[in-house]
């Protein structure tokens, strides 16, 4: 994990705003990570931060847009992380609403802990993640080792 940090950003509909809210609270430090976000929520943060940028003239970060969650944006994200490309996860969800891609929603969470990303599913979480210490510094976070698993034998 790089001093600049690839951070994931993702939240549901009922959610959007709060994650808004935090990235208001928090821009002067995001701006100097790279973001990567499904659509929609890509979209809402780089509008905001280009003028926030702007405003005060600064750089602006990069922001990968991919498509939306319910169209494969948290596949791509889960993709990313398995190859190492996403460094935390911010992924504010609504746990009130069904989601119609409730078992995408599910695998994203299930790869970040696989490969053991830093994960905040709400604003608490991820104000104690962006504050941390770690965020400034370079980071090589533990990974298990799943040979056994990958060399099992497999009957047939």
């Amino acid at each position: 994990m790089r001093k600049t940090k690839r951070i994931g950003l993702v939240a549901h509909d009922n959610r959007k705003k709060d994650l808004l809210e935090w990235v208001e609270w928090n821009w002067e430090t995001l701006i100097e990570h790279d973001l990567i976000c499904t659509g929609t929520t890509g979209k809402l943060i780089e509008g905001f931060l280009l003028e926030k940028a702007t405003e005060a003239k600064m750089k602006f970060p990069r922001i990968t847009k991919l498509k939306s969650g319910p169209l494969g944006g948290d596949q791509q994200l889960g993709a990313l992380i398995a190859e190492g490309k996403i460094d935390m996860l911010i992924f504010l969800w609504d746990p009130m609403q069904p989601q119609p891609h409730d078992v995408d929603v599910k695998a994203l969470l299930r790869i970040a802990v696989l490969y053991n990303i830093p994960t905040a599913c709400n604003r608490a979480s991820a104000d104690f993640m962006i504050s941390s210490k770690l965020m400034t510094t370079d980071y090589k976070p533990i990974l298990k080792d799943y040979t056994s698993y990958i060399q099992r034998a497999i009957e047939y």
